[in-house]
């Protein structure tokens, strides 16, 4: 049974709102999906829903009614809002009129090395910024078979509204570390036997000359500073990208593509 709410004063409606900033995400554990497709890839998952948000225009609509259905018997709190409220708390440009509330799942390192039989292919995420870079390497860390994916301390928010949509459901899919320390990585990496590999435009190798069908875990730096010096000091070995043009560098979203596909080329002739 879905309850009517219609004031933005509602406690819900401000547990929402208070979602977009970080630090009510931690406290709470909680995050927003909003779209059909992104809760629909939440629930296959298996990823704990709280509490489902629509509107009656969005509930009219066969997928979305499904999918509210299907939540219904998991159990979910569900709330149904006016349009004009709906818009207020939404966090994307055209909403579709559906959000659900969803308790955080973190993964662990140890989990990425025994997550199958295959050898480790680990994305690192040192300081990216960019929420919408850190949702597409995740998206595209998924489609290249990847491990898991690392975002050590000071990238941005895994869970926060733009990251999320940007990962396109694969946040669901992919075991996704964060709030790792640099040594604490380091540390990880050495007991496990897997080769630290930074992508780097100094003193580096082509990445298509680089061993990338052992075990090993990609660096993607800062937009701005790149990888950092402990981390290129650690480093096995640092790995460049070609720039034929008159390009300075390349997107770390798309440069990690690049790399990550060689990666799954190699693999794919063993």
């Amino acid at each position: 049974m879905s309850e009517f709410i219609s004031s933005p004063a509602n406690r819900l409606i401000k547990e929402v709102v208070s979602l977009k900033q970080k630090k009510y995400r931690d406290s709470l554990g909680l995050f927003i999906a909003e779209g059909v497709r992104l809760i629909e890839e939440c629930a296959v998952a298996g990823w704990s829903v709280a509490t489902c948000i629509y509107t009656e225009a969005a509930a009219a609509r066969d997928r979305t009614r499904s999918l509210i259905e299907r939540l219904e018997k998991l159990n979910c709190q569900l709330a149904v809002v006016p349009d004009s409220l709906y818009n207020k708390i939404s966090d994307t440009e055209q909403p579709q009129g559906i959000m659900v509330i969803v308790k955080k799942r973190q993964a662990t390192l140890e989990s990425m090395v025994a997550a199958g039989e295959n050898p480790p292919l680990v994305v690192v995420l040192d300081g990216i910024q960019d929420p919408g870079n850190v949702g597409t390497i995740i998206r595209t860390a998924d489609a290249a078979g990847c491990t898991g994916v690392i975002a050590l301390k000071g990238s941005a928010d895994i869970y926060a509204g733009k990251t999320v949509r940007a990962s396109m459901g694969s946040l669901f899919h992919l075991p996704v570390v964060e709030g790792i320390t640099s040594l604490e990585l380091i540390t990880w990496l050495q007991r496990c036997r897997v080769r630290l590999l930074a992508t780097s435009l100094q003193q580096s190798e082509l990445y298509y000359r680089t061993r990338l069908a052992c075990p090993v875990a990609i660096v993607l730096g800062n937009e701005g500073q790149g990888v950092s010096p402990e981390l290129l000091e650690a480093a096995d070995s640092c790995v460049n990208i070609p720039l034929i043009g008159q390009a300075e560098s390349l997107n770390v979203a798309v440069a990690a593509g690049i790399i990550l596909y060689e990666a799954v080329r190699q693999r794919s002739t063993l």
